[in-house]
């Protein structure tokens, strides 16, 4: 079973300068194996947490969620890595991963393989397993207030991320300028998501 995850970020270019000494970070933009979108990870509150933070179609849905009340919240800034914790001994983080695709929880890991790949396993009960491997398109996200103060942010509401504009959730060009755009973890024009442990579905968990 193929885990086909959404996902979001902006894509930055030149990574070739990647030191070896960030072969396990797993935290920064990565694109799914499909393309369709990018997850941001990042630590918050201790564990890593990955949301959609770029789509290739602005505008999705959790329709298949299970859940009615929520099938109309946006695909954009749903969280999809779920409090994965670190494997004692091993460069590893086991939590659970969200599939928009069947809107169903897994068991899963992730396992960084070098500097520009994530290796994303899950299985149903403990059988039925599958997996995929993301490419990096953006640095390692370096913890911040924001990440470190994940349990001081507002309870959430339940109330689902707004989506954000379509223009603004397709990735600026190649060609940009390097101003035009957010650095990771900053809300901006360029980056409708930001700081992924400042959105509510993230930020009410750690209380």
């Amino acid at each position: 079973m193929r885990l086909a995850i959404y996902t979001g970020i902006i894509l930055t270019a030149g990574y070739a300068g990647l030191t070896p000494a960030l072969a396990t970070d797993p935290t920064g933009d990565w694109r799914v194996a499909d393309g369709v979108a990018n997850i941001r990870v990042a630590q918050c509150n201790g564990s890593m947490w990955g949301a959609v933070s770029w789509e290739k179609q602005p505008g999705g849905r959790d329709e298949n969620n299970p859940d009615v009340s929520k099938k109309n919240r946006p695909t954009l800034g749903m969280a999809t890595l779920i409090n994965m914790k670190k494997t004692p001994g091993a460069e590893q983080w086991e939590g659970q991963v969200y599939n928009a695709k069947d809107g169903q929880m897994y068991s899963a890991t992730i396992t960084p393989a070098g500097t520009d790949q994530l290796e994303i396993k899950g299985c149903v009960l403990g059988f039925l397993c599958g997996g995929e491997t993301w490419t990096r398109v953006g640095p390692p996200i370096p913890p911040s207030t924001a990440n470190a103060m994940a349990k001081g942010a507002p309870k959430t509401t339940g109330a689902a991320p707004k989506s954000a504009p379509a223009q603004a959730a397709v990735a600026p060009a190649p060609t940009a300028p390097k101003s035009a755009a957010a650095k990771p973890g900053q809300k901006g024009a360029a980056d409708p998501v930001g700081d992924i442990c400042l959105l509510p579905e993230i930020a009410g968990f750690a209380h």
